[in-house]
């Protein structure tokens, strides 16, 4: 089944540290917090990351491959897709959903399952600019999630 989710740009930075500091260039660089994403492991950190963000607490999930996560933004809904099974399948079963390889989101669910953040936009027509910001400030198996299974 096939959702038009939009384009997200994803990221998996090392830390919340390092997270907030992409955060902020993409504000400074105006990229809108409502198309913003982050996932990652409930810890103190990522849930004061995702307040500090958003302004509110972040929702709270259950990961089978990762365990408790802490996120918010619209990449969570396009991975939920219509039947909600992201806590079953986790990002490793859920990222084509997003326009990723199922190898890529085996290697998101991994970085962000040893405490990586990880972070994503959904802005098409800006979406080479995220890129590079992920990239310039550490941003792990950085990526444009556009593939849609068809050669």
């Amino acid at each position: 089944m096939m959702i038009d989710t939009g384009l997200f740009t994803v990221a998996v930075f090392q830390d919340a540290a390092w997270a907030a500091k992409a955060l902020d260039a993409l504000k400074q660089a105006g990229f809108p917090p409502e198309g913003t994403t982050i996932l990652a492991k409930a810890t103190e950190d990522a849930t004061a990351l995702v307040e500090k963000t958003f302004g509110r607490p972040g929702d709270r999930i259950e990961l089978g491959a990762i365990g408790a996560a802490v996120s918010h933004g619209p990449l969570v809904a396009a991975l939920q897709g219509t039947v909600g099974d992201l806590p079953t399948l986790g990002l490793a079963g859920t990222m084509r959903r997003a326009g990723f390889q199922a190898h890529d989101g085996r290697i998101f669910e991994t970085l962000v399952g040893r405490g990586g953040v990880l972070v994503a936009v959904r802005s098409e027509p800006r979406a080479a600019d995220a890129l590079a910001l992920f990239h310039s400030y550490g941003g792990g198996n950085a990526a444009i999630g556009a593939w849609s299974g068809r050669v």
